[in-house]
């Protein structure tokens, strides 16, 4: 997320109640989560497993909760709790506003485009030219609709990240990670009936231009999807993943969060990517291999009675 204009980092080590250090007269221009980071960002750190690569990341300012050796040009901000700073944060610079309207005051909707009755559509909502959003579809508050798409009825643009801070020594150990991300869907997409697209937690997710969605698609949070991408029905994709241009996802994919799917690669139907596979490849099984190999497994697979009766017979 960007702030509305830079913000002194002593200010936020009073607001959030922290010791700062290092580069003290700086400013931050945004706040972010460790996999979206950029220079300029604040992220919070809280367990000793991510220290060193919070510290070390693109991040320029990290609230954390011990002392450590601080970077040059960058600043920590030590406070017992990061993940309550963070969030402190993120509520004061995107505070939740509700809405009592279908139709935000605030959004922007181009005259060309065609709103079917019981569309909801949020605060500071951008829909281009030339749109059609089917019945019952809700786009969330900040989302930017480009020019010529098409949503079906029922899909949600823009519900809250999936992400929680887990910790097992309180009462409930799940707390939820306030989402302040956007949907970017770029011209000429067209996303299917009762999709699902979650905002960024503090970056954006992204559908490229001319990528089409089935029905029953989700896409995770902050997942960046290219160009001219084509997602069969009920595929699913985990968190901060990208999709390079051009991809194919057949029926019930799953892909792993974090990971990189390259370009023009193919994932036949129930396959399940759990790392990163490289493109221009087709690729089939769980976990998904080169289509050719899983064929030939496939086959050997159903000789193995035959093979077995014959073992037994020697």
């Amino acid at each position: 997320m960007r702030f509305p204009s830079p913000v002194s980092l002593q200010w936020i080590a009073t607001f959030i109640n922290a010791e700062l250090i290092g580069n003290t007269t700086a400013v931050a221009t945004g706040i972010n989560e460790i996999h979206r980071v950029e220079e300029g960002d604040l992220v919070f750190v809280d367990h000793p497993k991510y220290y060193d690569k919070c510290i070390n990341s693109a991040a320029s300012f990290i609230i954390i909760n011990k002392k450590a050796d601080c970077p040059d040009g960058k600043a920590l901000l030590i406070t017992d709790e990061p993940f309550e700073a963070y969030c402190k944060l993120v509520n004061h610079f995107a505070p939740f506003t509700p809405s009592a309207k279908n139709i935000s005051d605030t959004a922007v909707v181009s005259e060309s485009s065609i709103i079917f009755p019981g569309v909801y559509i949020g605060h500071n909502v951008t829909i281009g030219s030339n749109c059609i959003i089917h019945p019952h579809v809700s786009i969330m508050d900040n989302c930017i609709i480009g020019d010529n798409v098409i949503i079906q009825a029922g899909t949600v643009i823009g519900s809250d990240a999936f992400y929680y801070n887990g910790k097992k020594n309180r009462e409930h150990w799940y707390k939820k990670m306030p989402s302040c991300g956007r949907v970017i869907i770029k011209n000429d997409a067209e996303i299917g009936a009762n999709c699902t697209i979650d905002r960024g937690v503090s970056h954006d997710t992204i559908i490229g231009a001319g990528t089409k969605l089935d029905n029953l698609v989700h896409i995770g949070h902050d997942v960046v999807v290219g160009n001219n991408c084509l997602f069969a029905a009920a595929v699913v994709v985990g968190g901060c993943t990208e999709i390079k241009d051009g991809v194919t996802l057949w029926g019930q994919v799953a892909i792993n969060k974090t990971l990189t799917v390259g370009e023009n690669a193919v994932v036949l139907a129930q396959s399940g990517v759990p790392a990163s596979i490289e493109g221009n490849k087709t690729y089939l099984g769980s976990p998904a291999q080169q289509a050719s190999a899983a064929k030939r497994e496939m086959v050997w697979i159903k000789r193995i009675p035959e093979l077995w009766a014959k073992m037994k017979g020697v």
